[in-house]
């Protein structure tokens, strides 16, 4: 094993500074440093395979190979950033839509129908709790509620939106 550490060693320190500068003619600095790296762990791993006479351009295939592996698995990173932004945006658009069309939904409706729905959406409350606010019997508030979303689901339709 120390054999084998010190001929890694050796192939290390006699071509590292060629396999980087290779690296660098073909990317960035970060990216050289991270193949290089990859390039040198296959060398450790397949140490066995690694020519004794000239071992450089073995190393040059590695890193080649890794270097394309790298922008492959670069490329497939963009390509879904690309897809769930786009997903993202189409959502965002989408919410943006509902909304606006709630909001004219909401307008369209009265000012009791209004309060109550906003007291259940935007307070959070239940509908023994907006009774308390309203000041009206726990029946009489699940009962206007359930008729302010029936009024505001019309509201929606109306404006082209097929479910509230």
């Amino acid at each position: 094993m120390a054999a084998d550490a010190d001929r890694f060693e050796r192939v290390y320190q006699a071509h590292h500074r060629s396999v980087l500068g290779y690296l660098l003619r073909r990317t960035d600095e970060q990216t050289a440093e991270d193949v290089l790296s990859e390039t040198f762990l296959v060398a450790w791993r397949r140490l066995g395979r690694v020519p004794a006479d000239d071992p450089l351009p073995w190393l040059l295939g590695v890193a080649r190979r890794a270097l394309a592996n790298q922008r492959r698995a670069t490329a497939r990173q963009d390509a879904l950033r690309e897809r769930v932004a786009a997903h993202a945006a189409a959502v965002v658009e989408h919410d943006a839509v509902r909304t606006a069309v709630v909001v004219e939904a909401m307008r369209a409706l009265g000012e009791r129908d209004r309060e109550i729905l906003a007291l259940h959406a935007w307070e959070d409350l239940p509908a023994e709790r907006i009774a308390e606010v309203l000041g009206c019997t726990r029946a009489a508030a699940r009962l206007r509620l359930h008729r302010a979303r029936k009024r505001l689901a019309r509201a929606m339709l109306d404006l082209g939106v097929e479910e509230a």
